[in-house]
């Protein structure tokens, strides 16, 4: 089997999918060789030179992609951008089926395998390959580093002989792998944090990380959470008892970090320019969700602005902005994969066809769309 590691063109991306620590355990397994587009790993750090010591070739996208059975890549490539790719292989990438249709029918044209990363079943056996935990995970540090940096003023209380500065305030609004991370973030630098979720069972995970649960009470909305760990769409009812709670609340902050994300649907709009208009002039919000369509009212991708006095940062992949990190996290999970569906007799990628994770990641197939939740 020869593994291809493509160099990212997308706006913003400085990930890479594999690393010198993966590309020797690869070969360790018994990959045949693995090519590494020249420059892939510049943004995360990595020289050509330092996967060469790691037993890669690198050259350029068409040398790279030539006989390659696997194809590894961060998001995904257009088909028509995989020059030489042969009809059959497997290419792995987080590949935003939903955002584009189009590039998915297009890989199915070409007889492409395609393997969507963020698609990975959220069961106990894939922990350990699931991109969104480790790379949400990466998100939710980095989103409250950016917002310390914009806020301007110290995150702890301190006492000085020239008087006491307060504890900033940070209300983190979703909590799951990016908002729970964001709550120990902003503990460790010294917030008084609170955080709020339609799902009722973080309320104890908020609590044990030192932060104050802000819940709607005695109101129908979502108590066990959807598909994969998710939360889905709350009640009408629920939303407006929300908001006049986040109304509140959201007032006295200093800071807001917002991680609502529903599979497959634009973001849920949780905060209003009625509410921007109520905080602090200097407060930070952060909308980690802007590229899905923003929590935020009045967020733009890839941008930071002022409004009513309150700086909204629309950051686009944030995770990428940690590249070196991130790129070696999202190469583990690349490499667990592969590993835990390893023929070692026939040296090459073999999923189940009963297999839970092989069903679940599996967009096109034999020149066709394949997935359940793509065909219906």
């Amino acid at each position: 089997m020869k593994i291809a590691v493509l160099r990212e063109t997308a706006d913003a991306e400085h990930r890479v999918a594999a690393t010198p620590e993966t590309v020797k355990k690869l070969l360790g397994l018994g990959v045949a060789a693995i090519a590494v587009e020249s420059g892939a790993g510049a943004g995360a750090s990595i020289s050509d030179a330092a996967y060469s010591d790691a037993g890669a070739t690198t050259g350029d996208r068409a040398s790279v992609l030539a006989d390659a059975d696997l194809i590894l890549g961060v998001q995904g490539p257009a088909a028509a951008d995989l020059p030489g790719a042969k009809s059959g292989a497997m290419l792995a990438a987080i590949l935003a089926p939903f955002a584009d249709r189009a590039r998915i029918d297009g890989y199915a044209g070409a007889g492409l395998t395609a393997l969507a990363m963020e698609f990975m079943p959220r069961i106990t056996r894939a922990q350990s390959m699931d991109v969104l935990s480790s790379q949400s995970n990466l998100a939710g540090y980095k989103s409250v580093i950016d917002a310390a940096e914009a806020y301007g003023r110290a995150f702890p209380m301190m006492m000085t002989a020239a008087g006491t500065i307060s504890a900033a305030r940070v209300f983190i609004m979703g909590v799951g792998v990016a908002g729970l991370q964001a709550i120990a973030t902003a503990r460790r630098l010294g917030a008084l944090v609170s955080a709020t979720d339609v799902r009722s069972a973080t309320k104890e995970q908020i609590e044990s990380l030192g932060a104050k649960a802000i819940f709607v009470e005695n109101v129908k909305g979502i108590e066990g959470e959807g598909s994969g760990g998710y939360a889905t769409e709350m009640s009408d009812e629920y939303k407006a008892a929300q908001a006049a709670l986040v109304s509140s609340h959201i007032a006295k902050q200093d800071i807001v970090i917002t991680t609502a994300l529903i599979p497959g649907r634009p973001a849920p709009r949780l905060i209003s320019d009625a509410q921007i208009a109520s905080m602090r002039p200097g407060s930070v919000i952060v909308d980690l969700a802007v590229e899905s369509g923003g929590n935020v009212e009045g967020s733009k991708v890839g941008e930071v602005v002022s409004v009513h006095g309150v700086k909204i940062i629309g950051h686009k992949n944030i995770a990428g902005r940690m590249a070196a990190d991130s790129s070696a996290l999202y190469a583990r999970n690349l490499f667990n994969m592969i590993n835990a569906f390893w023929d070692k007799d026939a040296k090459t990628v073999v999923f189940p066809a009963d297999d839970e994770i092989g069903k679940g990641i599996t967009l096109t197939q034999g020149g066709k769309v394949v997935h359940e939740r793509l065909t219906a």
